[in-house]
């Protein structure tokens, strides 16, 4: 069984990897994409929005709508696929645990 000291040096070990790990998912891109790819966005691992492209396709002023729910579809993309990342790298360290 594990002294109190060493469940500390552990618990300290494991914040500096978890640290490490949301510092390089906070610089990874993550890019989202709405049906045909019309509509594109980036964000950060830690869900700061870099860019919004649209193509010319998709830029109608008699359809807003069709625009704004692309740009939607795109965005949840993007964030599904950073909460799916955040998941899979946080989640690893719930094993590791030593207490």
């Amino acid at each position: 069984m594990m002294n109190m000291q060493q469940m500390m040096k552990q618990a300290q070990k494991m914040q500096k990897q978890l640290e490490k790990k949301q510092a390089e998912l906070a610089e990874t891109n993550f890019t989202g994409k709405s049906a045909q790819e019309l509509v594109t966005v980036t964000f950060t691992g830690d869900k700061k929005l870099v860019s919004i492209d649209y193509k010319e396709a998709v830029v109608d002023s008699e359809d807003v709508e069709t625009l704004q729910d692309m740009t939607a579809q795109a965005i949840n993309d993007a964030l599904s696929q950073i909460d799916e990342a955040t998941k899979k790298t946080m989640g690893a360290f719930a094993g590791k645990l030593p207490f």
